[in-house]
């Protein structure tokens, strides 16, 4: 007795055309994910990696900043500078400060009274370590902590406040800290995207080279 049905070897009969369409489904979304895991998961980030070594080396190895051959940090990621003679950066929420242990903000809500208490006490600290009148406005920056909490960055009008009290630590003139802000302070992205902003590492290595320099 003949019949019309496929023939299926694996079970030594005529298996039905709804059977072998659905094993062709399951073979095809096999492959599928498969070659796609290949080309989206590995292909892909290796191509970018060589690219990115092969056209930006500092930018794909961290955009790490090095003195005298030692690595001191990255352009990438605040430091917790805290001595008078620097520039401070923003409030950080990562770990103890900037350690990146736990890379992210506080998740306290504009209402909450731990939040404006911390707000509050900052305030109060930013205006005492930068000699301003207890009423004095407070950059925004200078009390609240980043998204990531390892903001590298401030804004000019953070950094302009904190001039005077550098220039008096290391006895420099103004001017000449105000010039090397002016030399470090970056526009927005691109040209539109976002603010201008001042890289906190940076700038305190021109403030050691011109010490340095004025020294001699």
């Amino acid at each position: 007795m003949t019949s019309d049905e496929p023939f299926d070897p694996m079970r030594g009969a005529s298996a039905p055309a709804p059977v072998v369409k659905l094993r062709e489904h399951i073979r095809l979304a096999v492959v599928s994910v498969i070659s796609l895991t290949l080309l989206t998961g590995c292909i892909f980030p290796l191509v970018l990696f060589a690219l990115g070594r092969l056209l930006y080396p500092a930018q794909a190895a961290g955009s790490l900043v090095t003195r005298n051959g030692v690595v001191i940090g990255s352009r990438l990621i605040g430091q917790d500078f805290t001595r008078p003679e620097y520039f401070h950066p923003r409030p950080s929420a990562a770990g103890t400060g900037y350690d990146g242990a736990s890379s992210g903000g506080t998740n306290l809500g504009p209402n909450n009274a731990k939040l404006v208490e911390s707000v509050r006490q900052l305030a109060e600290d930013y205006r005492r370590s930068n000699g301003l009148p207890p009423d004095a406005a407070v950059p925004i920056d200078a009390v609240t902590r980043s998204g990531s909490g390892l903001d590298p960055h401030i804004s000019p009008q953070n950094a302009a406040l904190q001039v005077p009290r550098v220039a008096r630590t290391r006895g420099l003139q103004e001017d000449v800290v105000r010039r090397l802000l002016a030399d470090y302070t970056q526009g927005p992205q691109l040209g539109f995207m976002g603010d201008p902003r001042v890289s906190v590492l940076d700038l305190n290595l021109a403030l050691d080279q011109a010490a340095r320099l004025t020294a001699r």
